[in-house]
């Protein structure tokens, strides 16, 4: 029976279908040729159906062999190249400072950043200066000049002053290097 014989049949029934229902029949059709659901006992004219007279017994039911499941994609391995760019996964915190000792300072002068330090006293000796800085960790230091720092080198020491060229560690900036001046005495207020 077709999807238009079923609507016969209803419409001759004095039963009418929306389209809604039509959806419904169609499917329910598709289900019953499909052999889904079983047919009815008898066909419309009361006789019943020539399948339903001969009965043959189904074979038993063979279990089906499970279907393997899908294999799950090999776990890709990333691994990144910076071939002379920066590493994006590599903190940015501190980057100036840990990334030229390669993240452990060296001990002594040559483990201070310039902006760490204070000027706590010049000393003459000799027709020569030497400061005493302090650095973070509260120590006193001597420095000379042509003393290597952290981020920079001791130029000169005058009497009130230290004199570092500093290595400027912007790739937007210009210039490579900058002078600090690290005085003994802050400017006196101007009153």
């Amino acid at each position: 029976m077709t999807g238009d014989g079923l609507v016969n049949l209803l419409h001759g029934q004095g039963l009418t279908m929306t389209s809604g229902c039509r959806r419904v029949a169609g499917l329910a059709l598709a289900a019953w040729l499909a052999g889904l659901i079983p047919a009815a006992a008898q066909d419309p004219k009361g006789q019943p159906p020539a399948a339903a007279q001969e009965q043959k017994p189904r074979p038993a039911a063979q279990p089906k062999a499970p279907v393997a499941a899908p294999a799950a994609p090999a776990e890709e391995v990333f691994s990144y190249h910076a071939e002379g760019r920066r590493d994006p996964f590599l903190t940015l915190v501190r980057r100036g400072l840990e990334g030229r000792t390669g993240g452990k300072r060296p001990e002594g002068v040559a483990g201070l950043a310039v902006a760490e330090i204070t000027l706590k006293g010049v000393l003459a000796s000799k027709g020569a200066y030497f400061a005493m800085v302090q650095g973070p960790d509260l120590r006193t230091y001597v420095v000379h000049p042509n003393d290597r720092l952290l981020d920079g080198t001791v130029k000169a020491i005058t009497p009130d002053a230290v004199v570092i060229v500093q290595d400027v560690n912007d790739p937007l900036s210009l210039t490579k290097q900058r002078e600090v001046r690290k005085t003994l005495r802050v400017a006196e207020e101007v009153k």
